[in-house]
């Protein structure tokens, strides 16, 4: 794999992170992982509830 292509392979894994794209798979493993027992919500649910969440304790943010 040519250093170019480890660049552009790094830069996609950044932006797609801080754009949540990971998120979901993130807390699907922590539950696997710490939570076995618990039910895992779909993709759906989470960013709902996630959003919702979000919406009612806004929080410090700009917008």
């Amino acid at each position: 794999m040519t250093t170019l292509t480890k660049a552009a392979r790094g830069a996609l894994w950044w932006i797609t992170s801080v754009m949540g794209d990971h998120d979901y798979a993130r807390y699907v493993a922590h539950l696997q992982r710490r939570h076995p027992d618990a039910v895992i919500p779909t993709e759906r649910e989470y960013w709902r509830n996630r959003h919702a969440e979000a919406d009612a304790n806004p929080g410090p943010r700009c917008c």
